[in-house]
């Protein structure tokens, strides 16, 4: 690897020529998604980790997204397929809307709602999009929905209707032109090319892929001691996650297991979801913090040899986060001043008390989390039945209620603070609480609850314990990845 390579370039359209034409040559995995190689003698993009031959630098052109390179004429190779690189997310409004649009926020096309969703007009949109990613929002969301439906082509057995409409498309035949007229290949020919991958369960089997390395093992575990009971499981043996689910109006189930000797994640689905598969995969992408850089992260951190020491240990660092984020603030509120184990105990208790009731393949996934309506409608005294003070049932009921009024969603672009300081807003809900959702849930990487008394002992010199302020002093150094170093510390 080149050592003037030190950091990726940054994700706009103003590429480093020399800096990406040494990260393609070394096929450097820590620029995977970061920027994209479209070769002119061949008329295709790839990722930076193809294993085709190097093209001559004069051969080449970089872009920093798919849709920009497809938007200049190239198509995505067969062989490394650009729809499996890792996303290359930075906190910003340009990339939270990305993140939205590659969920299938504009699949319906109303460019007007998802604006005023986040805040801006029409024109305003456009136009950040084209500052940090050189296409229109249409231009964006159309590849998103080419690149996604090349990916269901290719790894599921699903009708070629269903991955029309899986993958955002109104028609199948405006699918079957668009995607012929892309990709120069008919997407019935592609299928044919395709190794057919099988599963038991009828389950839909898909891959996600990730920057190596990747602890895996060592995110097992911190999710085995906070697995809601009867909707959450983790087999250490089979080194697998699964999980109850639950969008809009579907439901289903799915599962999570490493692809050995590949930096990928296989995720089965089970059919009944195929129609929500495009925010499902994103929210597994942030569940299991995907697209996390951690050689950069690493970097960073490795200038303390309090976090160095670990990261040594056990590199490929991830922020394990949530699949809901109202599931995970529950759990948060349901961890105040009681142990790891206390607080997986009475999110069991409120699983069997107040969740649905679900049938799946998978041993011991029996429930549903109970939705925010369900909660914000029952007596505080109900939910104090299960196990907790009067006073904390009466915050998850302020909580659920909320939540229910879209209290955990925030808009693109919205900060640390802002984040911290609407959840305190809920009754109940302090600086810890608020800090560890904005972790976990929010997905804030440099969120950080100084006041855990496990990161003071962990911190602090000689087996004492630091202050809260103390702490937030130590951790200044750690920022903008304090949560990475959070983890590192309670990860032993």
């Amino acid at each position: 690897m080149p050592a003037s390579i030190s950091s990726p370039p940054s994700a706009s359209p103003a590429l480093d020529r020399l800096s990406c034409y040494r990260a393609l040559s070394a096929r450097d995995a820590r620029f995977d998604g970061v920027f994209f190689t479209g070769v002119k003698t061949t008329g295709i993009y790839c990722r930076p980790v193809c294993g085709v031959k190097t093209p001559r630098e004069s051969s080449c052109e970089f872009f920093s997204s798919a849709a920009a390179a497809e938007a200049a004429g190239f198509r995505p190779c067969l062989r490394c397929r650009p729809e499996l690189a890792p996303y290359a997310l930075q906190q910003n409004l340009a990339h939270a809307v990305w993140q939205r649009i590659a969920g299938g926020a504009l699949n319906d096309g109303k460019l007007e709602r998802l604006a005023a969703e986040v805040g801006l007009s029409s024109r305003q949109l456009r136009r950040v999009l084209l500052q940090h990613f050189g296409v229109t929002p249409v231009e964006l969301a159309q590849t998103q929905r080419l690149l996604f439906a090349k990916k269901l082509l290719q790894e599921t057995g699903l009708p070629m209707t269903e991955v029309a409409f899986a993958a955002g498309f109104g028609s199948v035949r405006r699918f079957n032109a668009l995607f012929a007229a892309r990709y120069r290949i008919a997407p019935g020919e592609l299928r044919r090319s395709a190794p057919r991958r099988t599963c038991a369960d009828g389950a839909l089997t898909l891959r996600l892929a990730y920057r190596p390395p990747y602890d895996w093992d060592r995110v097992l575990r911190y999710l085995s001691g906070r697995a809601a009971a009867k909707v959450e499981s983790v087999d250490a043996s089979a080194r697998s996650y699964a999980r109850s689910i639950r969008v809009g109006e579907l439901t289903g189930w799915l599962r999570a297991t490493p692809v050995e000797h590949r930096s990928q994640l296989q995720v089965e689905v089970s059919p009944s979801l195929a129609g929500v598969l495009m925010p499902l995969l994103g929210r597994v992408r942030q569940q299991f913090d995907l697209d996390a850089n951690p050689a950069a992260i690493e970097a960073h951190l490795a200038a303390d040899s309090l976090i160095a020491d670990r990261i040594a240990a056990s590199p490929g660092l991830r922020v394990p986060g949530a699949f809901d984020a109202f599931e995970l603030a529950v759990r948060a509120v349901l961890g105040q001043q009681v142990s790891v184990a206390g607080a997986t105990t009475l999110c069991g208790r409120l699983v069997e008390r107040f969740g649905d009731a679900c049938e799946t393949p998978l041993a011991g996934i029996t429930h549903h989390f109970p939705l925010p309506a369900r909660l914000a409608a029952a007596d505080p005294a109900d939910i104090a039945a299960i196990g907790l003070p009067r006073a904390r049932a009466a915050t998850l009921c302020a909580l659920a209620r909320f939540a229910a009024g879209g209290g955990l969603q925030l808009r693109p672009g919205a900060s640390l603070e802002q984040a911290v300081a609407r959840l305190k807003s809920v009754p109940g809900i302090g600086e810890w609480t608020a800090q560890y959702i904005a972790m976990r849930a929010l997905r804030f990487p440099d969120a950080f609850p100084a006041g855990d008394l496990g990161l003071q002992k962990q911190a602090a010199p000689g087996g004492g314990r630091l202050t809260e302020k103390q702490l937030a002093a130590r951790a200044h150094a750690w920022s903008p990845w304090r949560a990475y170093a959070a983890l590192a510390l309670w990860m032993e």
